[in-house]
C-alpha cells in the first residue's frame, strides 16, 4: 500500500513539473498595413483635401494619325490631247494659278493641219448646203432623178459629222472653232488652268516634245482639302458622318483644327484599318497636301463617378485611392479606373464600396504613399 501511495506521489509531483502553465492571449488591435494615421503636425504639413466623388459627363476618347489630303476633283494633273512641243512656261512648283489662265503654250504643224481640215470642210459644207437645196427643187419639180438628191443629201450629212468631230478636236486643243479663220490660224495654242490652286510639280522644259499621255503640270485647290484618318478595325464602327473631333499638325502639336466626319469607308485593308474622311471647319491655306496629322475624337458620352486625377496613385503596377476614415485615419484602397478626361477619372462601379458617399482623399494623396512606403520600411 505504501509502495502505491509512493508512485503515485511520483507520478503528481512529475506532472505538476512539466505541465505548461496558461497563458492568457493578449488580443492586441491588428495593424492595417494600408492604413495611415497622421499626427496634427502631420496633418497639417501633408496638406490633405478630402471630398466625396462627382457624378458627370465623360467620353471615351479615340487618337488618331493621318494626313491632310485633297479629293481627285481638287488634284488635277494637265496633259495635252494631241501632243506637241513646249513653246513657252513660266510655271514653278508653288506658284498660285486661276481658273482660265494661260499656264503654256504647245507648238505643232499638226495643229495647223487640224485648223486647215475643219475651214476646208466648212467651206465644202457651204457648197453642199446649196447643192442640196438646188436638187431638192429638181427633184420637186421632176427635172432630175430622185436619186441624185438622195447623192447629195448623203454628202451633206456626211459633211456635218466631219465639221462636227473636227471642231470637237479644235475645242480639246482651246482654239474655238466659230472664231477660227483663215487669218486667225496659228501654229500655237494655249494651255488654261482648269481651277483655281497652285503648281505642285512640273515635269516638262521649255522645247520638249510631249507626248498626249505626258502629264505637263500638277495642280492642287487647297480650298477643299480635308483630313484623311487612319482608324483601325477596332475602333472604325463608331465613326459616323458629323462626328466632331480635332486635328493636329504633328510638327505643331498645340494648334488644333476643329473637323467634321464626312465619310467612312467601308472597307478594311491588309493592316487592318480603314480610312474616315474629315472636313474641315475653319481651313488654313498654310495646310499642304502629305501633311502629317494627329486627331483626337471623343465618343460614347455618359454619365461617370470621377475622381481628380492626382486622387489616383499608382503603386506597384495597381491604382489606388485613399479613403478618409477619419479627418487624421486615411486607407489605401485599390481601385479600377476607366477614362481619364479633362483631368478627371472614372472610378469603376465596385460591390463593396458606394463612390459617391466615400469621403477621398482628392489631394495629397502621393504624400500619404509616401509616409505608408517609410511605413513599411520602418517594420
Amino acid at each position: 500500500m505504501n509502495k502505491l501511495l509512493l508512485y503515485a506521489a511520483i507520478v503528481a509531483w512529475f506532472a505538476s513539473c512539466t505541465a505548461t502553465p496558461d497563458v492568457k492571449e493578449n488580443k492586441a488591435d491588428t495593424i492595417n498595413d494600408n492604413l495611415v494615421v497622421l499626427d496634427s503636425i502631420q496633418l497639417k504639413n501633408a496638406g490633405i483635401v478630402t471630398g466625396q466623388p462627382q457624378v458627370q459627363d465623360i467620353h471615351n476618347t479615340i487618337r488618331v494619325n493621318g494626313t491632310v489630303d485633297v479629293p481627285p476633283q481638287s488634284l488635277v494633273s494637265v496633259s495635252f490631247p494631241l501632243g506637241g512641243y513646249l513653246k513657252a512656261t513660266s510655271l514653278l512648283p508653288g506658284y498660285p494659278v486661276h481658273k482660265g489662265q494661260v499656264i503654256a503654250t504647245m507648238e505643232d504643224q499638226s495643229y495647223v493641219q487640224l485648223q486647215q481640215d475643219y475651214l476646208t470642210a466648212k467651206a465644202r459644207m457651204e457648197y453642199l448646203s446649196a447643192d442640196v437645196e438646188r436638187q431638192k427643187e429638181l427633184s420637186d419639180a421632176d427635172a432630175t432623178s430622185r436619186k441624185n438628191y438622195q447623192l447629195v443629201a448623203s454628202d451633206f450629212k456626211t459633211q456635218q459629222a466631219i465639221i462636227r468631230s473636227l471642231e470637237e478636236k479644235l475645242r480639246i486643243i482651246n482654239i474655238n472653232p466659230q472664231t477660227l479663220t483663215v487669218n486667225s490660224m496659228s501654229r500655237m495654242v494655249p494651255v488654261y488652268s482648269p481651277i483655281n490652286g497652285y503648281v505642285t510639280q512640273v515635269n516638262v522644259n521649255i522645247g520638249k516634245y510631249v507626248n498626249p499621255s505626258d502629264v505637263m503640270f500638277e495642280l492642287v485647290n487647297p480650298d477643299d482639302i480635308h483630313a484623311a484618318i487612319t482608324v483601325f478595325e477596332k475602333d472604325i464602327t463608331v465613326f459616323r458622318k458629323g462626328m466632331q473631333g480635332k486635328v493636329a499638325l504633328t510638327d505643331k502639336p498645340g494648334e488644333w483644327f476643329d473637323v467634321e466626319v464626312i465619310l467612312v469607308t467601308k472597307n478594311i485593308d491588309e493592316s487592318r484599318a480603314g480610312l474616315v474622311h474629315c472636313h474641315f471647319e475653319n481651313p488654313r491655306h498654310d495646310l499642304l497636301p502629305g501633311m502629317f496629322l494627329t486627331g483626337v475624337f471623343e465618343i460614347d458620352g455618359k454619365a461617370a463617378t470621377v475622381v481628380p486625377e492626382e486622387a489616383v496613385v499608382r503603386y506597384m503596377g495597381k491604382q489606388y485611392v485613399f479613403i478618409a476614415e477619419d479627418f487624421n485615419r486615411f486607407l489605401l484602397t485599390e481601385v479600377q479606373t476607366g477614362v481619364t478626361e479633362n483631368g478627371f477619372v472614372e472610378l469603376l462601379q465596385s460591390p463593396q464600396t458606394d463612390w459617391i458617399r466615400t469621403n477621398i482623399v482628392n489631394k495629397g494623396a502621393y504624400t500619404l504613399l509616401g509616409v505608408l512606403k517609410n511605413k513599411m520600411e520602418d517594420e
